[in-house]
């Protein structure tokens, strides 16, 4: 049996304000709850955000300064996504490590603890069974999965989702479970769950055409 049909998993993307999850703030959030195999719950949110986003970060998302203003208070967003994951529930996320380490700084900064799930990454089995590139995009184009308006969190869980289906039945993805691949060169990374096995990754090249 895949883990797949064994557990119950919530797939999760944060946008942020910057890329260090101790000063920088999740600006929007999205989440499915996934039993079964199928969709039960979603939930996505722009969040509350006092200081000014930087061009690039609105460049890449799409998400302005008026947009965060009217979001969501960021003590209510994450009581709703806390309701998401609590339980067993396998967390999923592509590139984990970014989003797993806003998820642990936001909980203990909001509510003085952090998380326990079990979780997947897709980025780290993209990494290990393809050659590069590996972003969401470029691995959704692989597959032929939809991806529209990346970088908004709703779609990018829906792509992530799908992907993490189809990884598993091309080859069941239970060994990868709280499995954590870091670029080699870069060495492990400044925080990862307790429950995180790191593992070193070289990334393979396709070869160069004569």
């Amino acid at each position: 049996m895949t883990l797949l049909q064994e557990r119950s998993f919530t797939v999760f993307d944060f946008e942020t304000s910057g890329l260090d999850p101790k000063n920088d703030r999740v600006i929007e959030m999205a989440a499915i709850r996934v039993v079964n195999g199928e969709i039960a719950s979603e939930f996505s949110t722009l969040v509350q955000y006092d200081g000014k986003l930087a061009p690039k970060i609105t460049e890449l998302t799409g998400i302005t300064d008026d947009m965060t203003a009217c979001g969501m208070d960021e003590d209510t967003a994450f009581r709703i996504l806390n309701r998401m994951i609590v339980g067993d529930q396998v967390l999923v996320a592509h590139n984990a490590q970014f989003d797993l380490s806003f998820l642990h700084h936001s909980l203990m900064r909001i509510a003085g603890r952090s998380f326990r799930n079990d979780f997947i990454d897709t980025l780290t089995i993209s990494r290990e069974r393809h050659v590069y590139p590996h972003t969401l995009k470029d691995m959704c184009d692989r597959y032929a999965i939809p991806l529209v308006g990346g970088h908004r969190a709703l779609n990018d869980v829906i792509a992530c989702w799908e992907l993490f289906r189809t990884l598993d039945e091309e080859q069941p993805v239970n060994d990868y479970l709280n499995t954590l691949g870091y670029m080699r060169k870069y060495g492990p990374p400044k925080w990862s769950p307790p429950n995180a096995k790191l593992n070193a990754i070289d990334l393979k090249y396709a070869p160069r055409e004569a």
